[in-house]
């Protein structure tokens, strides 16, 4: 298992904005679908966003649709979850997971796909 690295977690105020980055190696990035996932206490993992190896496909759980957009920097090896309008329900640790062995240009939003995962940042939002 190949590890990812998170950065940009923390504290917002509502309404508030984040930006969570994640880098991988280049030799897994590069075929990888890179998805990002979160999980409230006492809650299960739920996904957030994930965007195809080439960066032209984007999907969004509803929850965050219109608020989030993640991008992929193939010359960096890294993703960018830019979040904005944030909630206090936004508030969770903040999973990065990368999918090599993708068949298809169509990203999963089930973690069961991705094989190499972060150990993940917290971001909290405050009322």
């Amino acid at each position: 298992q190949v590890q990812l690295v998170e950065s940009g977690g923390g504290s917002a105020q509502a309404g508030g904005s984040l930006r969570l980055s994640c880098t991988a190696p280049g030799r897994v990035f590069s075929r990888s679908a890179m998805g990002w996932f979160r999980q409230a206490p006492g809650k299960e993992r739920e996904f957030v966003a994930t965007v195809s190896r080439s960066g032209s496909t984007t999907y969004y759980a509803d929850s965050v649709k219109g608020r989030f957009t993640l991008s992929r920097d193939n010359a960096k090896n890294t993703v960018y979850l830019e979040m904005n309008s944030l909630k206090p329900e936004d508030t969770g640790v903040y999973v990065c997971a990368a999918d090599a062995t993708i068949l298809t240009a169509q990203p999963s939003r089930d973690p069961a796909s991705y094989e190499n995962w972060g150990q993940g940042t917290q971001v909290t939002v405050s009322s």
